[in-house]
């Protein structure tokens, strides 16, 4: 029906029943089964299936399900064919200025352990950075390197290639791995280090990998590999 401010603004409005009911101010809990919630008088239906869908996002368009200044949403980019009715939400977050794998979803309860960082998810990305990383600064980043927001993770870390030119002049391609999702993360590490991210991919997400999708297509994945997302957060698989 709505994301979770607009549902917290609905039921503070008195628009949300519960057994023809005004909910208490301090929430309640309910069975689907047996209770009947409604929303102005119409009845809230559970999807009876979830709806996955990945995404090689192209650069530009913003990692949100609408956009107050009209930009791209990743959500136009999958089109109605895309969503199919659904209410998709992108799981995570990649920067108008990065591609590559983009989750889009309805299962909140999966999207939340993919994302919460007690899972620690792995998240996969092909970097292009300004200069040549000395091994110091690789082994910094594989121990952990300080940022405003406290000191990150170890994250794994390989030089994938390499043009020719000294320290400041050349370019490096990056293979990184971090298991955290704070804003802007890759880039600000790699910053600390002393290089400048010109181009960001991310390639794999927890088991799913990006493969052959071309830049701006999109997939729904397969139940072997929802099955993989759900055994990797640890939930219950039927």
């Amino acid at each position: 029906m709505a994301s979770r401010r607009a549902a917290d603004r609905l039921i503070a409005a008195g628009s949300v029943r519960v057994n023809g009911e005004r909910p208490p101010a301090e929430g309640l809990l309910i069975d689907p089964d047996k209770d009947r919630v409604t929303v102005d008088g119409k009845p809230v239906k559970l999807a009876t299936r979830h709806r996955y869908v990945m995404l090689n996002k192209p650069l530009g368009a913003i990692t949100t399900a609408r956009d107050e200044a009209s930009r791209t949403t990743v959500l136009d980019v999958i089109g109605a064919e895309g969503s199919l009715g659904h209410r998709l939400f992108p799981v995570g977050r990649l920067d108008a200025d990065s591609t590559g794998l983009l989750l889009l979803t309805d299962d909140g309860d999966l999207a939340y352990r993919l994302t919460h960082p007690r899972y620690k998810i792995p998240k996969e990305y092909e970097v292009l950075v300004a200069g040549l990383p000395t091994p110091s600064a690789l082994e910094a980043l594989r121990e952990g390197v300080e940022l405003s927001d406290g000191v990150t993770a170890p994250a794994e870390v390989e030089r994938l290639r390499a043009t020719h030119g000294d320290r400041e002049s050349g370019r490096a391609e990056l293979r990184l791995v971090i298991r955290e999702g704070r804003h802007r993360q890759v880039r600000r590490m790699l910053h600390v280090v002393g290089h400048k991210v010109l181009g960001l991919r991310r390639t794999a997400f927890g088991p799913l990998r990006l493969g052959r999708l071309k830049t701006g297509g999109w997939r729904l994945l397969s139940d072997g590999e929802v099955t993989a997302l759900r055994r990797a957060t640890g939930m219950h698989i039927e």
